[in-house]
């Protein structure tokens, strides 16, 4: 009986734990097509954000039957502190770096987005190392993941607050190549009414997470990387993804 009554105990705690871990508090950026204000501000929340990443993240707080809020803001690098120092916050879509896994508890991949430098089509560029861009002047935005890569490599890179003026910066010839993901950058671009780019050197292939505050629950992590895997084996990663192409 005593056995009994210490497993019921147990059971209890971890339920309670995971309940009070559930309540997430989710963060991202304007990212399109991943994270995007459906009004295209930098500020919002719930169904007034959309994209590839939050449908994903949605569907799978949903299934996982997790209590969250999800608030869209500006900028990345004010974000990715908040969920890298604050309890029960998670933060998407995220590049899952070496330099970051140490960060947060990571749940993924959501989607793939490989990073890469554009100039204008019909450019001529000889780039075959990473030794080879520093004599460029290269665009991206602050706290991307690219940038870091880049200058980590002892690039100089030229950051602006947000990822959606380089396309213009690119066209008129105040930057000589953009550091991007490859869907988001043409996506930006298109936007922006700019379609002349070329893809001229591949920095990294990469994968989009949720990253969770390290505080997270390993229980909480594991449910949601299961359902994830769930989803993925379904079709509704692709089918989610198929809807912004």
């Amino acid at each position: 009986m005593k056995i009994i009554k210490i497993m019921v105990s147990a059971l209890i705690f971890s339920f309670c734990s995971l309940s009070v871990a559930g309540k997430l508090i989710l963060l991202t950026e304007n990212y399109p097509p991943f994270n995007m204000s459906i009004e295209e501000k930098n500020f919002a929340r719930g169904d007034s954000i959309d994209g590839i990443s939050a449908d994903i993240v949605k569907e799978l707080m949903s299934r996982a039957d997790i209590d969250y809020t999800m608030t869209l803001r500006f900028p990345w690098s004010r974000v990715y502190g908040l969920a890298q120092s604050k309890p029960n916050y998670g933060l998407f879509s995220t590049a899952y770096l070496d330099k970051r896994k140490k960060d947060f508890k990571w749940v993924g991949p959501l989607v793939g987005n490989d990073y890469v430098l554009f100039s204008p089509a019909g450019k001529k560029f000889k780039i075959n190392s990473f030794n080879d861009l520093k004599k460029y002047r290269i665009g991206s935005y602050k706290g991307s993941g690219v940038a870091q890569i880049l200058k980590e490599k002892g690039i100089t890179v030229i950051e602006a607050y947000k990822d959606n003026g380089n396309p213009a910066k690119l066209a008129k010839g105040s930057i000589d190549l953009w550091a991007t993901g490859e869907v988001t950058g043409r996506y930006i671009a298109s936007i922006e009414g700019i379609n002349n780019l070329q893809t001229v050197f591949k920095v990294k292939a990469i994968e989009y997470y949720l990253a969770l505050n390290l505080s997270t629950e390993d229980a909480l992590v594991t449910s949601l990387q299961n359902t994830l895997n769930q989803m993925r084996k379904e079709g509704v990663l692709d089918e989610m993804k198929g809807r912004y192409q």
